[in-house]
């Protein structure tokens, strides 16, 4: 890859990126990367860096707490790599994950690599620069040791006496070189530490069934086990980190009764598990992690929009103050300093894109850093409002609807928008998709059908093995609600998604052909026995990420038939409507050999269908270039099938 290197002037640089005014916001103000994404304060709080863009590229901006007026930022970019992450290893210091993508052996991979700057952008260096060539990779942050600061701890394969080992180095993150720290067994796949460069566990994953480990390290050097979890299906360990005090693990975990997940702290020397922090209708989302020490603070989760709280009644106090701040909004701090004086803010909200504010406790002062989406105004953006209703079963199916600025929730054009995953969700807050869609006049309708996260175990289970069946029936019945209601002009209705939602396009409009006018996807899947055994080629048979996907599409040998029903490249014929299809050519989470299969089976067909690669991007859509193109490809499409 190339070495990323220094730049200057980017605030100037960032402000091309304005459009002049116009009737409707441009493509750009929607598609282009958000301004500011992950802002880190430094330990002594005199250095905020985030990631800006730059010519359409992720870059590392740094810049100095309190300079005066005009002084520029300094900066990192690359003009290959994407970069993916950033954060502090101490005042002086960076640490700048990136992604490259290249062919081996014919076939894309792409490669994270870690890398450590100054303040300055400069004395780039790679850690692990001295790396065996043969080491899996070197992108990933086992611990930040608050007593050692210029070292960090990573783990990697590499060679011991005793074969390959998934062992931990520490490694000098002004010079890059890593020294040897521990070897892990043949199993081991991850390691818990303690923030101050001590090994407190490790997890090992055994075959046969996948299952992880949780060992702990005792003062004698032994291992004990305390506990084993099923790893089948894309479950594990679930291991958030340590406790605030040190004394055990932070685990998510289901309780039985609810099948709500929750937090539990495990105890370290007995295992004795008790309950953290539960919400009783709605999955933990995230466990909240303190910058330095890395352990678990608070949670979050997800009702309309997403909520925190904090075990700590300082910082719980700190939020309540913020959410009073900000009612209605979603709101909380994502980064501060060693004192906890000086902190960065998020705030959010449907009609409210992403914003950060630097707020100083000492003086009582914030301030608003910027927008993520500055060129967006309020009345750029539609209402967006829950819109749930029942399935045909009688599920309960959570749902949004965005409707157009200034326009009656009356006989619309509509935009179904089933999200990606399909582990995941929507909530009440701008995307940047949806909310161009209704900017461009269109009713959007984002349903949270049966497989979706966030709603508990029963919810997600009972979407297992129903790709193109009762999860696709779930999407077709909003569809249905939107005609009953008078919201949707039933002839003009498309539906849009990408990766997960991308197959629910293309399989709604094979498997309900005369509901659709257009179908339009990014990254969609199309042959499902096709793209269970790329993972299996991609990953090994035996791998928790391939039997994660075979646990919601089913098996490759053992449901052939079912996959085939459910595969729309193997039912081109039964599609009337329109199809646009997009994909990255370095996608490797949905090869795009999945649009090009859904492609030639359409034009086999005689049908009408629009192919559009974009050779350097991924599964992510994570360069500008990528997302104005996306929405100029869509909004022509819509005008052309659906008319507004």
């Amino acid at each position: 890859m190339h070495i990323l290197s220094k730049i200057g002037a980017i605030v100037a640089a960032i402000a091309a990126f304005s459009s002049e005014a116009a009737a409707l916001p441009s493509v750009e103000a929607f598609g282009n990367l958000p301004l500011i994404s992950q802002p880190r304060l430094s330990p002594d709080g005199k250095h905020i860096a985030m990631i800006q863009p730059l010519d359409g590229r992720p870059a590392v901006v740094i810049y100095t707490v309190g300079a005066p007026p005009g002084t520029q930022p300094a900066g990192i970019k690359d003009s290959a790599a994407i970069i993916e992450t950033v954060d502090w290893a101490n005042n002086d210091r960076l640490i700048v994950v990136a992604l490259t993508s290249s062919k081996v052996n014919g076939k894309v991979e792409n490669f994270y690599r870690a890398l450590s700057a100054d303040v300055t952008g400069s004395n780039v260096v790679a850690l692990f620069k001295d790396a065996d060539p043969a080491m899996s990779g070197a992108s990933e942050i086992a611990d930040f040791d608050l007593d050692d600061p210029d070292h960090v701890f990573m783990p990697n394969i590499g060679r011991t006496i005793n074969g390959w080992r998934y062992s931990l180095y520490r490694v000098n993150v002004s010079t890059g070189t890593a020294e040897f720290v521990r070897a892990g067994n043949p199993d081991t796949d991850s390691w818990i530490m303690d923030g101050h460069g001590h090994v407190v566990a490790r997890i090992n994953q055994t075959e046969r069934p996948l299952t992880d480990h949780l060992e702990v390290l005792s003062g004698n050097n032994d291992w004990k086990e305390i506990g084993a979890y099923d790893a089948i299906g894309g479950l594990s360990a679930n291991i958030a980190g340590l406790s605030e005090d040190g004394s055990g693990f932070v685990h998510h975990a289901a309780i039985k009764a609810s099948g709500i997940d929750v937090l539990t702290r495990l105890d370290k020397g007995t295992g004795k598990e008790t309950i953290l922090f539960a919400n009783p209708k709605f999955d933990v989302d995230n466990a909240l992690h303190d910058p330095w020490t890395r352990r678990v603070i608070g949670a979050s989760y997800v009702d309309d929009k997403t909520e925190y709280q904090y075990f700590e009644p300082a910082m719980q106090n700190l939020q309540l103050g913020l959410e009073a701040a900000f009612p209605d909004l979603s709101v909380h701090a994502v980064s501060w300093d060693l004192t906890r004086q000086k902190l960065i803010v998020s705030v959010e909200g449907p009609a409210k894109p992403l914003s950060y504010y630097y707020l100083d406790r000492q003086t009582h002062q914030a301030t608003r850093i910027a927008p993520t989406y500055p060129d967006l105004k309020d009345t750029d953006l539609g209402q967006m409002k829950p819109y749930p209703y029942k399935a045909r079963d009688g599920l309960d199916i959570p749902a949004y609807l965005t409707l157009p600025p200034n326009k009656a929730a009356k006989n619309l054009p509509a935009i179904i928008f089933p999200h990606g995953g399909p582990m995941a969700r929507d909530r009440l807050t701008f995307d940047w998709i949806a909310s161009f869609l209704a900017n461009r006049g269109y009713a959007v309708l984002q349903p949270n059908f049966r497989g979706s996260s966030g709603y508990g175990e029963k919810f997600e289970t009972d979407g297992y093995g129903q790709w193109g069946l009762k999860m696709q029936d779930d999407v077709t019945d909003g569809v249905k609600k939107l005609i009953v209601d008078g919201i949707a002009d039933p002839k003009r209705i498309c539906i849009v998604g990408a990766s997960y939602g991308g197959y629910a396009a293309l399989e709604g409009a094979a498997s309900t052909p005369d509901l659709y006018a257009c179908a339009a996807s990014f990254a969609g899947v199309s042959d499902l026995r096709k793209f269970l055994d790329t993972r299996g080629d991609d990953y090994g048979w035996r791998s928790w990420m391939l039997s994660s996907w075979s646990r919601y599409i089913g098996d490759s040998s053992d449901d052939k038939a079912k996959l085939q029903e459910a595969s729309p490249a193997l039912h081109a014929d039964r599609i009337k409507c329109p199809i646009l299809l997009m994909h990255g050519g370095a996608d490797l989470t949905v090869r795009i050999d999945q649009s090009e299969v859904m492609r030639d089976a359409l034009l086999s067909k005689g049908k009408s269908v629009r192919f559009v690669r974009f050779d350097t991007d991924n599964h992510y859509m994570e360069l500008a270039s990528t997302r104005v193109r996306f929405l100029r490809e869509i909004e022509a499409f819509l005008a052309q099938n659906i008319g507004n």
